[in-house]
């Protein structure tokens, strides 16, 4: 076949990275409900994936299966975002809570899941209890 069949699928340089420590990257995601979570990555891993590549570092805010960040110059994000939607269990996870992904220069990966925001109280500060608008 053709390289243009493949075509969809040549710029996912990460993903089968991401598919290797799917099972890490979920338990990090759950875990993260008690407290933010640590993983260190062997930086060789992806430097073979993208010798060109001159920061591996990234930043991913994702809800409900899309990033909430732009990620546009990010293959890492990009390709860390469509495996966890890949993902039942992560989808799943994604679909209810934020999360923070972010590598360091030092491939350390955290995760951390963020106080869902709070929507504004109604201002009722000057009502007596009993009374209705």
């Amino acid at each position: 076949m053709e390289p243009k069949f493949f075509s969809t699928m040549s710029n996912q340089v990460y993903i089968s990275l991401w598919n290797k420590y799917r099972p890490v990257i979920i338990q990090l995601m759950i875990n993260s409900a008690e407290a933010p979570q640590r993983y260190k990555f062997f930086d060789h891993e992806f430097k073979a994936l993208n010798p060109k590549e001159k920061s591996y570092s990234f930043a991913l805010a994702a809800y409900q299966g899309k990033a909430t960040n732009n990620i546009k110059t990010s293959l890492m994000a990009q390709d860390l975002l469509n495996m966890l939607n890949m993902s039942r269990k992560a989808a799943e996870l994604m679909q209810t809570n934020h999360f923070e992904f972010n590598m360091d220069k030092q491939f350390v990966f955290h995760v951390k899941r963020p106080a869902p925001l709070e929507p504004a109280p109604v201002a009722k500060e000057n009502e007596e209890p009993g009374m209705s608008a």
